[in-house]
């Protein structure tokens, strides 16, 4: 008790009391009757609160005499005061007072009731509402399972079809290779048929040669024989005969070498060497440069071959070349591919334009490579024959061989790489290639990885076991030199690969276009 009364001293909320008092006095004439009002308010909150102090030391004293401390001096004292405080109050209510007073209070309790029914009201509907929601959606899910059930049967459905599908895809495919087989079969035999109709007319001839002279033989040389009829003129070759089939065959074997085989080669190096797209697609063209290279090389030799064997024994109507070229044509199975492939291969590890991850080479390409030198080995045996362009670093780009890639500068004049080379007969473009154009395209050539290994030799073994025994000489000078079977067409020299997957190559027509 004796620290509160301490502490209700040290505030001095008293003597606040008295100078607002004081202060007020002094500035009541000049003050607004705002101000005077707000002033009086602020004087009644602080008497307020000194009674409220005051009333809390009365009941702490109070509390200090027990139960009936101090009730003399209340009764005498703070009742009187009380109660005259009320009835001074009470003296200001007149009767009118009282009655307007009840009838608002009974306003106030209506309006309270029509509120508390209004808002009971607004409950019930919200309750209403709530329950259709609920039913609402529950009528949804129930839909939306219903719509579940019928997308998993028609899931269930479109596998079956999808699978019966996929069966009658397989039987066509089945089909479709029996009767490839069959025509083949059939292509057989037709060649056959004409090679025979060619021996029986040789035979007749012989015949015809044979009876002459028996019955000169017979009958003597009474009178001078008549002049024998001029010899018949030679059929054409097998070679010949085929020429025109075999080439837009190998025109749609080069598309399908751009379209299908790259891209797969493509995807294949990008799995080894992610970051590096423009090497990837150098390897690529480089390989197919090798590739042509090296059938052509092979080629050259076997003709030689066939040449110095036909050269002692041959007669016939066709010259010794097209009987060499008919030759080949028909037994194409003497190219030795792996032979190429392993020339093709050797020679991309020794190229300074490409590079590869130390742990892997080049054996990575065998299925493609191996196919553009069957290829390049088949354009070489056509009557004229079929070759890639040469193609040089930082050359002007030439709107006839090559198309852009979809990531070149359009306007750029130079090719900075390219990416699949034309394919040409002589100076005519059959199929157009196709070339990176950038600006600042140089002579220089990219770096070369310093993982690769210095030694030109394969890091896994030769498909091959007879190239082991008998490897093939590499020759001296990468120079590209024409075909000694045609003239005019020249091999390519060296370039560098490109493009993702860039479209394919461009025909006109099925077999080639002429510019």
């Amino acid at each position: 008790m004796a620290e509160s009364l301490r502490r209700m001293v040290n505030n001095g909320n008293f003597t606040s009391l008295q100078d607002k008092l004081e202060k007020w006095l002094d500035d009541y004439h000049i003050n607004t009757n705002d101000q005077n009002v707000a002033r009086a308010c602020e004087l009644v909150e602080l008497n307020a609160r000194v009674q409220g102090q005051l009333f809390t030391l009365l009941n702490l004293v109070a509390s200090e005499g027990g139960l009936y401390g101090g009730v003399n001096t209340l009764k005498n004292r703070l009742l009187p005061w009380l109660s005259s405080g009320f009835a001074a109050s009470a003296a200001s209510v007149s009767a009118d007072t009282s009655l307007a007073v009840l009838a608002e209070a009974a306003e106030k309790d209506r309006q309270i009731t029509e509120i508390q029914s209004h808002y009971e009201q607004q409950l019930d509907n919200m309750e209403k509402d709530l329950v259709e929601t609920k039913d609402d959606a529950a009528a949804l899910k129930a839909e939306l399972d219903e719509t579940r059930d019928e997308l998993d049967d028609t899931r269930r459905k479109s596998t079956g079809t999808m699978m019966a599908t996929e069966d009658e895809i397989i039987r066509l495919k089945e089909e479709l290779r029996l009767t490839r087989d069959e025509s083949a079969s059939l292509r057989t035999r037709v060649d056959m048929i004409g090679d025979y109709e060619r021996q029986v007319r040789v035979l007749r001839d012989e015949i015809a040669i044979l009876r002459g002279e028996r019955a000169v033989l017979e009958n003597g040389l009474p009178e001078p024989l008549p002049p024998l009829p001029p010899p018949r003129p030679g059929s054409p070759t097998h070679a010949k005969l085929t020429d025109s089939v075999r080439r837009s065959r190998l025109i749609g074997r080069y598309n399908d070498l751009f379209s299908i085989d790259r891209v797969e080669a493509l995807t294949t190096l990008r799995r080894y060497i992610p970051d590096d797209e423009e090497m990837v697609q150098r390897i690529v063209f480089v390989g197919v440069q090798e590739a042509f290279h090296a059938a052509k090389m092979a080629f050259r030799a076997m003709r030689l071959r066939v040449r110095k064997n036909l050269a002692i024994t041959h007669i016939g109507p066709e010259t010794l070349e097209e009987a060499v070229l008919d030759y080949i044509v028909r037994n194409t199975d003497l190219f030795d591919v792996n032979g190429a492939v392993q020339d093709t291969i050797r020679a991309m590890n020794v190229n300074p334009k490409i590079s590869f991850p130390a742990e892997i080479d080049f054996n990575l390409l065998h299925p493609f490579i191996r196919e553009v030198c069957r290829c390049g080995w088949g354009m070489c045996a056509l009557e004229p024959p079929l070759d890639i362009s040469p193609a040089t670093d930082a050359e002007l780009y030439n709107e006839l061989k090559y198309r852009r890639s979809y990531d070149s500068e359009f306007t750029a004049p130079l090719v900075a790489y390219h990416v699949w080379p034309a394919l040409m007969e002589y100076d005519r473009v059959v199929v157009k290639g196709e070339a990176v154009t950038k600006r600042g395209a140089s002579l220089f050539s990219p770096r070369r990885s310093r993982s690769r290994s210095p030694s030109p030799r394969l890091r896994s073994p030769s498909p091959s076991p007879r190239r082991a025994t008998s490897p093939r000489p590499m020759s001296p000078s990468r120079s590209r030199s024409p075909s000694p079977t045609r003239s005019g067409s020249a091999m390519s020299v060296s370039s560098r690969p490109s493009s993702r997957s860039s479209p394919r190559p461009y025909s006109a027509a099925s077999s080639y276009v002429s510019y």
